[in-house]
């Protein structure tokens, strides 16, 4: 039996949908939430320690971040800090956004990978992948206040079309494709863009090699040669 893999965006979806069902119960009178709105912090935690994980601990800085202010909200919220305890640390935040546009040079040049199936996640960063995969069918892309870029050029799609889900939150992703290929952009764009942005062709065929879905919001998602 094949499994999907947990990619950003199930686990992001996931936190939305049980916070959404926790105000809803709340603003409906089903159940007082108070008690469990108090740990709302322990959620984005979570998402920047996926975010770590998944990037196989090389976007460090940004998740971090995220750990870091998450943390320190959930510490405030259950009353073991003071919020001025909390609010005089915020230098780190500074010295850590520094040290992620140090590492960013140093991590400048793409990453090959050779999996059929790729996920990048930026937080507060950017990152560069290249696949190399001879059987490529999809990635799962998450841009959040970063930047992500995939190339694609060294890649061979066995059974298209491939997908990729690309979701940009104030950040941008970048889809960098063979030039004859064929590529489908079904980006939802709130207050943003998604687009491919390649020219046009002489000779295109009818098969679709690619399909890029997701959502911008006040970000961009665009398909390069």
């Amino acid at each position: 039996m094949e499994y999907r893999r947990v990619t950003s965006q199930i686990l992001v979806g996931a936190v939305v949908v049980l916070l959404g069902v926790v105000l809803l119960a709340e603003t409906t009178g089903l159940y007082d939430a108070d008690r469990l709105l108090v740990y709302v912090p322990s959620l984005f935690v979570l998402v920047g320690l996926f975010a770590i994980v998944a990037s196989g601990f090389r976007n460090l800085v940004g998740p971090l971040m995220v750990v870091l202010v998450a943390g320190g909200w959930q510490l405030v919220a259950l009353d073991y800090l003071a919020a001025e305890t909390v609010f005089s640390l915020w230098p780190v935040l500074i010295v850590l956004f520094g040290l992620s546009l140090i590492l960013g040079q140093y991590r400048a040049r793409a990453v090959a990978r050779e999996s059929d199936f790729l996920t990048s996640v930026a937080v507060f960063g950017g990152r560069a992948e290249r696949s190399t995969s001879k059987t490529f069918h999809g990635a799962d892309l998450t841009a959040a206040f970063g930047g992500v870029e995939l190339d694609l050029r060294d890649a061979v799609v066995e059974h298209p079309p491939a997908t990729i889900n690309a979701n940009a939150l104030f950040g941008a992703v970048e889809v960098v494709v063979p030039r004859e290929w064929n590529v489908r952009v079904d980006v939802l764009p709130i207050l943003a863009g998604a687009e491919d942005e390649r020219p046009r062709r002489e000779a295109e065929h009818d098969e679709v090699d690619l399909v890029v879905t997701g959502f911008a919001l006040f970000g961009g998602v665009a398909v390069q040669d």
